[in-house]
């Protein structure tokens, strides 16, 4: 099975092209909907996270609040150190233990949008595929998108890797600088090139340990 990483800074339509994949019957596993089931009332990471961060990060139902939490770790490095250490293990064995129960399928996409700067996650990968466009479009998008403000927003760009950074990682690359119906046209043209790769060989990296 071939296992495609998709990755992308905030704003870039990771989302929006991991969907479209999903709809041409393409199995997904996105990392941040794991990280956000940890964190939903009696999640795994909860325990830890209210251990680590206090009463003042969880929500009146006891889900991690997402605001606040995301207002503390892009001001203090060493609290975002810490929430990483707590979800990151858990997101990677919940990938590891989805990605067991596929089977047969011909190839799978992992959403990961810090695959670039966490090499760990690497060694699930066989390809790289980024979503690109503008930084002032992540910016535009994640406005319109979320309402965060633009510091916010930047301080999220600044922890990720740059843009020319994330490209050079690549192994695919879709341009999302246009119109919707141009990134669908990539995606399917991509989504055969896949099937094509996983059909000679579809073992491509042996599965971690």
């Amino acid at each position: 099975m071939l296992r495609v990483g998709l990755t992308g800074g905030i704003g870039c339509g990771k989302s929006a092209v991991a969907d479209f994949f999903s709809d041409l019957g393409v199995a997904v596993i996105d990392t941040d909907a794991i990280a956000h089931q940890l964190t939903l009332p009696g999640g795994a990471a909860l325990p830890a996270i209210q251990t680590g961060f206090g009463d003042e990060v969880l929500q009146a139902d006891g889900a991690l609040d997402r605001a606040a939490m995301r207002r503390l770790i892009f001001s203090d490095t060493g609290a975002r150190n810490e929430l990483e250490a707590i979800l990151h293990p858990l997101i990677y064995r919940s990938v590891c233990e989805k990605l067991q129960l596929l089977g047969d399928a011909p190839y799978v996409l992992i959403v990961v949008p810090l695959l670039v700067e966490k090499a760990h996650y690497q060694d699930l990968i066989d390809r790289i595929l980024v979503v690109d466009c503008l930084e002032s479009q992540q910016i535009a998008r994640v406005a319109a998108r979320s309402g965060l403000r633009l510091e916010e927003t930047t301080a999220i760009m600044a922890v990720q890797v740059d843009r020319a950074s994330r490209l050079a990682a690549a192994d695919d690359v879709l341009n999302n600088q246009g119109d919707w119906a141009g990134l669908q046209q990539q995606i399917s043209l991509l989504h055969q090139k896949y099937l094509e790769i996983s059909a000679i060989d579809p073992a491509i990296k042996p599965f971690p340990d």
